[in-house]
Parts: C-alpha cells; structure tokens; sequence
C-alpha cells in the first residue's frame, strides 16, 4: 500500500518506491531505500511529516505515493 495510507504513528517497512528515475533518485537521497523503517508523524492538509533514519522529512501526497510499504 502507499505510505499515504500508512496509520499515523505505526512504523512500516519500505518495499517498493515507484515514478520516475529523478524521483527514486530523490526520494533515495532522502533515506527512502528499501527495506528501511518509516513512520508517519503528522499529517496537514494531505502532505506528511515522516520519521526516516533518525530524521524528519516533510513529504507532499504526490511524493508519499510513491512509496509503497
């Protein structure tokens, strides 16, 4: 399932990250690789603040998509 559909607070293991190769690029200099832990700590107005290798991201729905867990 996407990360968007992810409960806010429980920790989910990265599978899959979708899109285009800039995006995978990006998404992977972030810390989204697979098999890594990632959870979501807040959500406003549909974009999402994520917990991913002892730092916090800030991730707009179009992005969290892309991320399957």
């Amino acid at each position: 399932m996407p990360l968007t559909m992810a409960v806010t607070g429980a920790v989910s293991t990265v599978k899959k990250i979708t899109g285009t190769d800039s995006i995978r690029q990006f998404l992977g200099s972030l810390g989204f690789v697979t098999g890594e832990k990632v959870s979501i700590v807040s959500e406003v107005g549909g974009d999402l603040i994520v917990s991913v290798k002892d730092s916090r991201v800030a991730l707009s729905r179009a992005l969290a998509v892309k991320i399957i867990v």
